[in-house]
């Protein structure tokens, strides 16, 4: 070492003192000293041209801004918005979110960088009820997500099985009326459980067909109900476990244990009903039953081919996916539909009398009806603006960096597209509180308002690549079973009940409290009841 040393110093002398070897040096040591300028120069540069994370609050160590999120995120993500504009940061526990309030940035996510943003994060909840994540909503992009997706919007709910299944849907509602009638002396009802129970009934009529009939339907349908809204519960709790990967086996806060034996009580419910059918002779699979929603699953999954065959998990994730998904956002909606209805009678009396019109006081109403209730449907649609059933939707995952609205956006962030404020944004809605169903009949003929997610102002089911696949099963049994019930009674508050529009925690916002109203007859034919 002190050899070295020496010889360099040997080494530095000589060259001070030989005239030709310091032209050398002076010239060696500008043109060192100039690459390390431009190299620094252009470090720095880079490092500029790299743009920021999104501006966002502050959180405390470790749990980021975990202790202030409070119950409902969509309303402090509206607030955080409000505060730092439409893309925002927040740390949650080591998990990076953003929140985005505005059409043109909901655009780039679900639209423009598709793909980066078209994966899932799913909680744990989710994963134990959806088999490890092997549905439509949770499943990681990819060529199995394409695949069930397929399966299911192009078999189960393709046009002409939604028609063949309307004598199911209209058997169900139908039923609930001579019900509701046949009981007039002691006639107030829960709105809420009322209609999940047709949605209930409905969707699994359609989905096992003659499988359950009798008192295993009966039986089947309120133990669902409870389950179904204890999952979407479960799913929507903030958890430690889905905040801190690490800490995820142990459970802290016992979400995962709560969801299992919710899980196994579900599985003891769907498994003799795939049992049953599975064991039915071949005559009866080649009767008319054969095509219901089981009856697809199962023979995409004994029969398939190479791009439609699915497994075991992914057939039971997809029919949780259906009754699950099905019943409660439609029992949801339809319960806040009928409070803004009971709210607002001006809007109520016009709906009376479309339905007077185009249906007839000595009619019911069929599904052909459907289509010519043009007020009811803005009805329906003003109501998914006020009150999205999934305010914040499922959430979004990016799959690689990007730069989104101007701000670096790291892989494996997290991203909520906040539904909730971009449907209530005075910039882009006339009197964005007030319940108008007019707006969606009034609009400019180049502004449309659809369920599909083009016009990025209006997002109640999503958008791209994963927009909900049940919307034409979920827009028929709205309409319908709204139209039905309006147009064979005429609904009352009974003294008890105070209206309000409170919300109620979950992955689905409910209404607080329950919608108890008194049906009066109001078709000039009883027998049509």
């Amino acid at each position: 070492m002190l050899k070295t040393v020496s010889s360099f110093w040997s080494w530095c002398w000589s060259v001070f003192n030989n005239e030709e070897q310091k032209v050398s040096a002076a010239v060696l040591t500008i043109s060192v000293a100039t690459i390390t300028l431009f190299c620094l120069l252009f470090l720095r540069k880079q490092k500029k041209a790299t743009p920021p994370l999104p501006p966002g609050p502050w959180g405390l160590p470790v749990v980021g801004y975990l202790p202030f999120l409070g119950t409902f995120l969509h309303k402090k993500f509206t607030e955080l918005n409000e505060v730092y504009g439409p893309i925002c940061k927040l740390w949650l526990g080591n998990k990076l979110c953003i929140v985005i309030s505005s059409p043109s940035l909901a655009k780039e996510v679900v639209r423009d960088k598709d793909t980066i943003f078209a994966n899932r994060d799913p909680p744990v909840a989710a994963k134990v009820i959806t088999y490890g994540g092997n549905d439509i909503l949770w499943s990681s992009y990819g060529p199995e997500w394409k695949k069930i997706r397929k399966v299911f919007v192009r078999e189960m709910l393709s046009n002409s099985n939604l028609d063949a299944c309307c004598p199911l849907r209209e058997r169900e509602v139908k039923k609930a009326i001579t019900y509701v009638f046949s009981r007039a002396d002691n006639n107030s009802i829960n709105f809420g459980e009322f209609v999940f129970e047709i949605a209930a009934n409905a969707i699994i009529r359609m989905l096992c067909g003659g499988t359950l009939e009798g008192e295993k339907l009966g039986s089947f349908v309120p133990e669902f109900s409870r389950l179904a809204e204890e999952i979407m519960v479960l799913q929507g709790k903030p958890n430690v476990s889905d905040f801190f990967p690490l800490l995820a086996r142990f459970d802290l806060q016992g979400l995962e244990k709560q969801t299992r034996k919710v899980f196994l009580f579900l599985e003891k419910i769907l498994n003799p009903v795939i049992e049953q059918r599975l064991n039915m002779s071949a005559k009866d699979e080649k009767s008319e039953k054969k095509r219901d929603f089981l009856q697809i699953l199962l023979d995409f999954n004994r029969n398939g081919d190479a791009e439609t065959s699915i497994t075991s998990k992914q057939l039971k994730a997809l029919l949780i996916d259906i009754v699950v998904g099905g019943t409660d956002t439609t029992a949801t909606m339809l319960e806040w539909a009928m409070t803004e209805l009971m709210l607002h009678q001006d809007v109520m009396k016009k709906v009376y009398q479309e339905l007077d019109e185009v249906v007839g006081i000595n009619n019911v109403v069929e599904e052909f009806h459907l289509p010519k209730l043009q007020y009811l449907d803005a009805v329906l649609k003003e109501t998914f603006r006020l009150h999205p059933a999934l305010p914040l939707l499922a959430p979004h995952f990016s799959s690689q960096s990007c730069i989104l609205g101007g701000y670096t956006i790291p892989k494996g962030t997290t991203v909520f597209l906040n539904v909730h404020s971009i449907h209530r944004d005075p910039l882009l809605w006339d009197n964005p509180s007030e319940f108008r169903p007019e707006r969606f009949l009034n609009s400019d003929e180049h502004i449309k308002f659809d369920y599909s997610g083009n016009n990025f102002q209006y997002l109640p089911f999503g958008s791209g690549r994963r927009v909900c696949a049940g919307i034409p099963l979920a827009e028929r049994m709205l309409m319908y079973v709204l139209a039905s019930l309006l147009h064979s009674f005429e609904w009352k508050l009974t003294c008890e009940t105070q209206l309000e529009l409170s919300e109620k925690f979950g992955i689905v916002i409910k209404k607080m409290n329950p919608l108890i109203l008194i049906p009066k007859p109001r078709l000039s034919n009883l027998e049509l009841y």
